[in-house]
């Protein structure tokens, strides 16, 4: 699919996000609206808190290869790797733009009213998901992207027991107990749930001020809080805040139509850095958040605009008692 008629600061797309449908929020009155944004702005208090810590990562591409990955592909050898720190581009607004704020407020108040079952502390989240991320070989040249495949991951809850990813096509792989690749679900309670707070938590955590030549700050807050919603088990109220906050990144924008790994069609909340744009897909209507995918916005040795070089669906999130357990149907 060609993704060029919707890249980003494209002015035709202005506005278009206040022509989506209202969420599916029953009883949602103009009072219960206000005390929910009440609650949704309130600080966690004085809460000792760790690293931001991601779950077992999905590969991102990235176009520039650093020399230790240029020595793996010399000798034949196609990988993917992480590309949350990929330099900034040019020309990005200095703030989220207003249609992306707005629809990000809607997807908050979405979320915040959304339940879930009690997870207990002995138990684990299963994520399942579709997923595809390319490659490129020793000697450069198009990006490759394999078919769809399922991903399934087990992680303990209270980060005590060791977990599970399992990709089709290839061999389990154990994670450590005491892995620091991610939050524990009490951790995740103990965010603030604040905006601008978390936010600043989140920068200071992954490095957002270091100032490091190359890097971009906001980028990585962005990817930091996709993996957040994407593999975890997170309060209603903490995904509620994490919305608002990415809200409040520089150079976040809406694409109207974008579709996630099995195809479903849904408006996406995007940000672009160094000619790739990392897009978050959600249900046009329930505004339930569907999947990740990421394309090329620049034409180049790795394929031309609108290529897809990654995407993600979300099938099942749910908990389980034992690594390797999926859900009852």
């Amino acid at each position: 699919m060609n993704l060029s008629p919707h890249r980003t600061g494209d002015p035709a797309h202005a506005d278009l996000a206040g022509l989506l449908p209202p969420p599916a929020v029953p009883d949602l009155t103009p009072h219960r609206e206000q005390r929910l944004k009440a609650a949704l702005l309130s600080r966690a208090d004085d809460v000792e808190r760790t690293a931001v810590r991601r779950p077992a990562r999905r590969p991102r591409l990235i176009r520039v290869l650093a020399p230790a990955v240029a020595c793996a592909l010399a000798i034949g050898v196609a990988v993917t790797f992480d590309g949350a720190d990929t330099p900034h581009a040019g020309n990005v607004p200095a703030v989220a733009s207003p249609e992306a704020a707005r629809l990000l407020d809607r997807i908050a108040l979405a979320a915040g009213e959304g339940t879930r079952p009690p997870l207990r502390a002995d138990q684990f989240v299963y994520v399942e998901s579709k997923v595809a991320y390319g490659s490129q070989s020793a000697g450069g040249g198009p990006v490759t992207l394999p078919p769809v495949h399922t991903r399934q991951v087990w992680l303990s809850a209270d980060g005590t027991r060791p977990g599970l990813l399992r990709e089709e096509g290839g061999p389990d792989s154990p994670l450590g107990a005491d892995a620091p690749a991610r939050r524990t679900v009490r951790e995740l309670a103990e965010l603030p749930t604040d905006p601008e707070a978390l936010l600043a938590l989140i920068r200071k955590e992954t490095g957002g001020g270091d100032g490091a030549p190359g890097a971009d700050p906001d980028q990585r807050a962005f990817a930091a809080i996709g993996d957040l919603l994407m593999e975890t088990w997170a309060p209603p109220r903490v995904s509620a805040a994490l919305y608002r906050a990415a809200g409040r990144i520089p150079g976040v924008v809406v694409v109207p139509a974008a579709t996630d790994a099995l195809g479903r069609h849904g408006v996406a909340v995007a940000r672009t850095s160094h000619g790739q744009q990392t897009q978050w897909v959600f249900d046009p209507v329930t505004l339930v958040f569907l999947g990740e995918r990421t394309v090329l916005t620049e034409s180049g040795d790795a394929g031309p605009t609108g290529t897809v070089v990654g995407t993600s669906a979300i099938l099942t999130r749910a908990a389980v008692d034992r690594a390797g357990e999926t859900p009852r149907s």
